[in-house]
């Protein structure tokens, strides 16, 4: 079957979007699906083109194997700030369009949210080769713009943008989209029939028995990690006063990852003796770092409904290491902390979680049967394995 797949964020990204779409292409591949890959210049999380892509021309072919690699070099905002992000998504969707233009054959086509856009160069494709369309929600991008804003009503813009929405998502034979809740928000958008197309992890990748030391977790303390996106969904603000509560005798903070707020960030927590910045490291070496700490943070603004199991938590899981959360209190996440004891979940920051944080690092035993857990959660529930035996059945089906 000749594919194409529409996704802003590609291989060499490793990390988030990008890391699942190349994978979900690898795994077409060699299953003999000829695909063909609309996407983007490289530039996240660092929001900067990457370096040796800097002098290639607006339009750029390449090939990874053998899939067809078509890329626009989209306007990239320092500052991804909202009329910045706008503009961001216009320049993509008008480059890629001539992308489109240069494939010649196509039976399906697979558009990946965000950007809702991307559904509509989608919507173009089929309309060109009648072909089959699946949309590919990884974030409702619309919704998150509200809730990122604390907005409570939807203004005239909004309404205009879900209705959008809503018809483009009813040009697709098939949408998917990453977690239950999620499921049933878009069946409040669209008729479409819906598949259940959770991020995956590769126990291959991540493991706990294969892993050596990292070299950031070189420390006689215990170590607290927090690896991903330093963005405006994470509630820094309670991280800050967190890392004031803990003991910096006893504790060590290390936080991977780059992101809008990095540089904010190393300036508010300078005065930390025991809290070290250091870059985001390879996918091939994530595992070597997931796997040398002894517990995982995520701070999530608790405003801030999170209706995914966030691909990072599938990592941390993945190493057999509990974590410690707070979130929203409806979140995903917190259902299955509630369900098995694989960490710790709250809903706002106070100084409780600190000493309940004392007492689990005190407990050894307890300590590596949650991480047991976790990991055996994962594995059975979001194996990469598993996951995309499922999308080529649904291929299958259309």
């Amino acid at each position: 079957m000749n594919i194409t797949f529409i996704s802003l964020n590609f291989a060499p990204e490793d990390s988030a979007i990008g890391l699942y779409s190349s994978q979900w292409v690898k795994h077409l591949e060699s299953k003999g699906h000829i695909v063909t890959v609309v996407t983007a210049f490289p530039y996240y999380p660092h929001w900067e083109i990457s370096e040796e892509y800097k002098s290639k021309p607006w339009f750029f072919q390449e090939y990874s194997g053998p899939t067809k690699l078509l890329r626009y070099k989209q306007y990239v905002p320092k500052k991804p700030l909202f009329y910045n992000r706008i503009l961001h998504i216009i320049d993509f969707t008008i480059g890629s369009f001539f992308n489109l233009l240069k494939i010649k054959e196509c039976d399906l086509v697979i558009a990946v949210v965000p950007f809702t856009t991307s559904a509509f160069l989608g919507w173009i494709q089929k309309k060109r080769f009648n072909s089959k369309l699946w949309i590919h929600i990884q974030d409702f991008e619309f919704d998150a713009a509200i809730h990122s804003e604390g907005n409570a009503k939807v203004n005239f813009i909004f309404s205009l943008l879900f209705k959008l929405e809503s018809c483009l998502f009813s040009k697709s034979n098939v949408i998917s989209t990453i977690s239950h809740s999620m499921i049933d928000k878009l069946s409040q958008k669209s008729t479409t029939p819906s598949f259940y197309l959770p991020n995956w992890i590769d126990p291959k990748i991540i493991n706990p028995v294969t892993a050596k030391p990292h070299m950031y977790s070189q420390s006689n303390k215990i170590v607290l990690l927090y690896s991903g996106n330093i963005g405006e969904k994470q509630d820094w603000q309670s991280f800050i006063e967190f890392c004031n509560d803990i003991d910096p005798n006893k504790y060590e903070v290390i936080i991977v990852g780059a992101g809008v707020k990095k540089e904010w960030l190393v300036e508010q927590t300078t005065h930390f003796s025991n809290v070290k910045h250091y870059p985001p490291v390879s996918y091939m070496d994530l595992s070597d770092l997931l796997c040398s700490v002894d517990i995982h943070l995520l701070f999530q603004k608790p405003n801030f409904f999170e209706a995914v199991m966030p691909s990072k938590v599938l990592g941390m899981m993945a190493s057999a290491k509990p974590s410690l959360i707070i979130g929203h209190k409806d979140s995903e996440i917190n259902s299955i902390f509630k369900s098995i004891d694989i960490g710790l979940y709250y809903d706002k920051y106070s100084k409780e979680v600190v000493k309940e944080l004392d007492k689990l690092t005190s407990h050894t035993s307890r300590k590596k049967e949650m991480g047991k857990n976790a990991r055996a959660y994962v594995l059975e529930h979001f194996s990469k394995e598993e996951v995309l035996k499922s999308v080529l059945k649904k291929i299958d089906s259309l």
